[in-house]
């Protein structure tokens, strides 16, 4: 990886939440909830992105809500509806071995174990079975990520994840 900071979006805000500031949050961390663990946030507004601490968070019913400090009133809350909320990606910390963030596979060139190149990671997909890699180069690739059977090895120093997959598919 290189030494430039990078933003990784893990939520979104769905619209305010009470007439106190709260916000209700869409989350994209597993578990949803974790997504309190990451503050500061940063939350796109306009063209730029503005840093806000979580001041206090919680469940609330099927949903998430949490408290922005700063943001005091129901107006506020309205105007970050649908921002997106990131965080850096060293605010995430170190995976285990054999383990990786979406974020961190996301540019990584696809090879076969032959050398064949497929194009990049584009995306990933869950499919509830397996994550499924979005690969686009010639032509767009749907390869499972299913470590040991196709995925041979994943080099995010050299950016390569090389791949047992029929070039056909």
């Amino acid at each position: 990886m290189s030494g430039e900071r990078k933003r990784i979006v893990i939520g979104k805000v769905g619209g305010p939440f009470g007439v106190k500031g709260w916000i209700k949050l869409l989350s994209w961390t597993e578990p949803r909830e974790e997504i309190a663990d990451y503050s500061p946030w940063q939350i796109k507004q306009g063209e730029g992105w503005k840093e806000w601490k979580v001041a206090e968070f919680r469940p609330h019913g099927k949903g998430l809500a949490a408290k922005l400090v700063g943001l005091d009133d129901r107006d506020q809350a309205a105007a970050l509806m649908g921002a997106d909320i990131a965080v850096w990606r060293d605010q995430l910390g170190e995976t285990e071995p054999g383990q990786y963030y979406w974020a961190d596979l996301v540019g990584l060139e696809v090879k076969t174990t032959q050398g064949q190149s497929f194009g990049k990671v584009d995306g990933l997909m869950a499919t509830g079975a397996n994550d499924v890699l979005v690969v686009k180069g010639e032509r767009e690739r749907l390869v499972p990520f299913i470590q040991g059977q196709v995925i041979q090895g994943v080099d995010l120093d050299a950016g390569i994840i090389t791949v047992d997959w029929d070039p056909d598919f």
